[in-house]
């Protein structure tokens, strides 16, 4: 009996993993059927992405004027150092980086938290205003405020009726109001934007971890601080990192609003960028190398908030 078990056995078929063992992947990379669904994408990927950055890789090392370009290698990078221009487009950006983030970071945070309150009245119609914002045109919101914060806008006569101030206020025309501006505009739109992702979140979390809390004695204040805020660390994370990146990328709203402007006070590195491509006599080879330093700077900011967000 035993010994026709074992012929039996020996008899079997193989498992056909095994046979493939550490080849398997190997004939499957290299699988005709695989490719033939995937291909049309990777073609279009690899068109329309990869060769784009590989050439703006190799346009930053020439430059010159339009399409007649020399090859200077390094010289663009050089040259970044010496750019009084380029200095104080990227110091506008940071600017508007350190203040505007965090700003609408924690006003996204705290209106998420008041409209996820249970009781709350109107809710869905305080969600949709506030939300409303980033989903209306770019141009026509920025031609807006440009309207309501000019010397003679809404914004001043406002101020003025209400005995706030005694004279206008420069918006446009003043390098700190003008700076002002440009962040009271982006903090307008998008912090809508990060109030859903945390509203989401929010009622994804346990409530029986606030009731835990509340028969502990713990208070509203507290329980934000160490229950909702922890739990919430992914989403702030990804906010965060996604609104660095739309930060360094700013264009739009300086270039409807300021023009850059005044004395280049709102200059951004996009902006500087559209200005040396379209602007200036063309220096397409430059502009790749400034484009590059966004990419430089969203990378390492990318890298440090991951690194200050890692669980210890």
């Amino acid at each position: 009996m035993s010994s026709s078990v074992s012929q039996q056995l020996s008899s079997a078929p193989e498992n056909p993993k095994k046979k493939q063992g550490s080849h398997g992947s190997f004939h499957r990379f290299y699988d005709i059927n695989g490719w033939t669904f995937v291909g049309g994408a990777v073609a279009l990927v690899a068109l329309f992405m990869i060769y784009p950055i590989l050439n703006s890789l190799w346009l930053s090392l020439h430059s010159g004027r339009g399409i007649v370009t020399e090859f200077v290698g390094f010289g663009n990078i050089t040259r970044l150092f010496n750019d009084p221009v380029f200095i104080k487009a990227l110091s506008n950006t940071f600017i508007f980086l350190i203040i505007q983030v965090p700003a609408m970071i924690l006003l996204s945070l705290a209106l998420s938290s008041c409209l996820n309150t249970p009781n709350l009245r109107f809710r869905g119609l305080f969600r949709l205003a506030i939300f409303l914002p980033c989903v209306t045109s770019l141009v026509a919101y920025s031609i807006l405020f440009k309207s309501m914060f000019s010397y003679e806008g809404i914004i001043n006569a406002s101020l003025l009726w209400t005995g706030i101030i005694s004279d206008p206020i420069p918006w446009l025309t003043d390098p700190f109001w003008a700076k002002v501006t440009i962040i009271l505009a982006i903090t307008w739109r998008w912090t809508g934007y990060n109030m859903i992702f945390y509203l989401s979140a929010m009622q994804n979390i346990d409530k029986s971890i606030y009731e835990a809390a509340r028969l502990e004695g713990v208070g509203a204040i507290k329980q934000f601080f160490y229950i909702t805020v922890p739990l919430l660390k992914p989403v702030i994370l990804f906010t965060t990192v996604m609104s660095t990146i739309g930060t360094l990328q700013l264009f739009d709203e300086v270039m409807n609003i300021t023009q850059g402007g005044p004395a280049d006070s709102t200059m951004t590195l996009s902006m500087y960028i559209y200005n040396l491509s379209f602007k200036f006599v063309p220096n397409f080879g430059y502009a790749a190398t400034v484009s590059y330093v966004i990419v430089f700077f969203a990378a390492i900011l990318a890298l440090l908030q991951f690194k200050m967000a890692k669980d210890k």
